[in-house]
């Protein structure tokens, strides 16, 4: 399993082959379509994140020392930019999700393309997460 630079480092290759932010949207719309739908029991209120303009519910769960991921929203960019996150953080441990610096996201300018609500929204969502990983750590 590759640990959460390596995955960074993956997912600023692949960004780099498109040449336009279009075709990047298309395939952050893409990974959103691709993300495994979070279980209706977890679209709870409590699992919604705070600051973000669309609604985003994020579950964690954690087994044999590793943190995995759920999550869902209503609008299909935010959904695209929180399979990011999941692709980035599920699957690993407490302490590197909660120490990790997520580079890629000013690397690839993620955030410089997203409105002030979406950015506000993305830093909800990585809070939101190393948050999960503080709480699931044995």
């Amino acid at each position: 399993m590759a640990n959460i630079k390596e995955i960074q480092e993956e997912i600023i290759e692949e960004f780099n082959m498109f040449d336009s932010w279009m075709d990047k949207y298309e395939y952050l719309i893409d990974m959103g379509k691709d993300l495994e739908a979070i279980n209706d029991e977890h679209k709870i209120d409590d699992n919604l994140i705070k600051g973000c303009q669309s609604r985003v519910w994020l579950h964690a769960e954690c087994k044999n020392n590793k943190i995995t991921f759920y999550a869902d929203s209503d609008a299909i960019m935010t959904r695209g930019i929180v399979a990011l996150l999941i692709r980035v953080l599920s699957n690993q441990n407490s302490n590197d999700i909660t120490n990790a610096t997520l580079d890629f996201i000013n690397t690839i300018g993620l955030k410089e393309q997203l409105s002030a609500t979406r950015a506000n929204g993305l830093v909800s969502m990585i809070k939101k997460m190393k948050l999960y990983a503080l709480a699931l750590n044995k």
